[in-house]
């Protein structure tokens, strides 16, 4: 692809879309276990201080389109930010899933915010999902996971395909009970789930791993084991 802001994911981050777009320079969310800082070589400090639309992302995102005759792909939104920064204006992800739809894609939206403003744009072949880790607190800055559940619940009920994304597992018992929650609610359409990593953490990922597919399999919910945690597993 060209230089334009859709990117096509390597490595883990193709587990979750063939196309991708970051739309924000930052976010506000403050999550402990966030990677993005890394990624970008900023402070996290800078990273979750600074939060604005990246320079141009619309417009670069429209003649790349036109450029690339890019239709009938999935772009998932985002990876190194929030597509919905809690306090912050997101008028630039209407603008890019607007731009993205007129050119007959679909998208895969994944956020710890609230996203129901954009959900008039999205049709039965997108994607809505919500990141839960089984601990709020790890996420100071976020919209409450209830919340997250009751935007994507809403989607649901709009006929746009529901997910959450279990990753990273904070709290394997809480995620073990939410998946229940939401799979026995009929909230939600699939689930990937994954582990922490570069952080400590006292999970027995190999116990944690068969548990969560077993429930998903007795709960007849479509799921993925993210690779990290499918080692674990097959140790």
């Amino acid at each position: 692809m060209s230089n334009g802001p859709l990117y096509e994911p390597r490595d883990a981050a193709r587990e979750y879309g063939e196309l991708a777009l970051n739309i924000y320079t930052g976010c506000p969310h403050r999550c402990y276990y966030c990677f993005a800082p890394n990624v970008l070589h900023r402070t996290r400090e800078a990273f979750h201080s600074n939060i604005a639309p990246r320079d141009g992302i619309v417009e670069r995102l429209r003649r790349q389109l036109e450029k690339e005759s890019i239709t009938g792909k999935t772009v998932h939104l985002c990876f190194t930010c929030d597509l919905y920064p809690t306090g912050f204006d997101s008028i630039a992800t209407r603008e890019c899933i607007q731009l993205l739809k007129e050119a007959g894609n679909h998208v895969q939206i994944l956020t710890k915010g609230d996203g129901r403003r954009d959900l008039d744009l999205l049709d039965g072949e997108d994607w809505y999902g919500i990141t839960i880790s089984g601990y709020w607190g790890a996420e100071p800055q976020s919209v409450s996971p209830a919340e997250r559940g009751y935007a994507m619940n809403n989607a649901h009920e709009a006929g746009i395909r529901t997910w959450i994304s279990f990753e990273p597992v904070v709290s394997a018992d809480d995620v073990l009970a939410d998946i229940n929650f939401y799979a026995r609610a009929g909230w939600v359409d699939k689930v990937k789930i994954g582990k922490l990593n570069y952080h400590p953490s006292d999970i027995d990922w190999k116990k944690f791993g068969h548990k969560v597919e077993n429930l998903c399999r007795s709960l007849g919910l479509e799921y993925y084991i993210k690779e990290s945690l499918r080692k674990e597993m097959e140790a």
